[in-house]
């Protein structure tokens, strides 16, 4: 849908809504873009959303308990919010996650990383990308030597190309932290 291809995002929801009809399968967000699209725009972009039309009807709640994780220490994040992630999905579940997991995270006011999905990559668009993520973002990144965590794929790619850093999904940070 951001690209305005409007008849495969219908046809990409009715196939979802397909799947989902009725069945008591989680359903994990992991790229915030997609997740808060599943929440609101798909609503209003066909007549047969997933979740029963409902963005209540895609949150459940988890149906066991968390897997047990190993011990953190004294462990250190910086996150970068995704801006979908920041404007429509919130935060409140991240920092409880964080917590919970023993991780100290410092949530960055910086806005958009500078990316933006492709408009970076655009003609004319790169020196606006950079001086975006110059503003905080890659500042606070070079000022500590903490675990780097950033949601959205776009955040990511701009972190990887502006820094030596490797930023990492909070699901990879919590996939290494559970005791097999």
């Amino acid at each position: 849908m951001s690209t305005g291809q409007l008849g495969t995002a219908r046809r990409v929801l009715h196939r979802t809504a397909r799947i989902m009809d009725g069945s008591d399968t989680p359903v994990v967000g992991l790229e915030p873009s997609c997740t808060a699209f599943l929440k609101s725009d798909a609503l209003e972009l066909t007549d047969d959303p997933p979740c029963g039309g409902s963005p209540a009807g895609c949150e459940r709640s988890p149906s066991r308990s968390p897997p047990a994780m190993k011990p953190l220490g004294d462990a250190r994040a910086v996150m970068q919010p995704h801006c979908h992630q920041y404007a429509e999905l919130g935060l409140d579940a991240d920092r409880e996650v964080l917590r919970t997991a023993g991780v100290d995270a410092t949530v960055l006011d910086a806005g958009c990383c500078g990316l933006a999905g492709n408009f970076g990559f655009e003609a004319g668009h790169y020196d606006v990308s950079v001086a975006v993520a110059e503003h905080v973002l890659l500042p606070a990144v070079r000022a500590t030597d903490a675990t780097v965590l950033a949601d959205g794929f776009s955040c990511r790619t701009q972190l990887r190309q502006l820094t030596d850093r490797d930023p990492v999904h909070l699901a990879t940070l919590l996939a290494g932290l559970i005791d097999s």
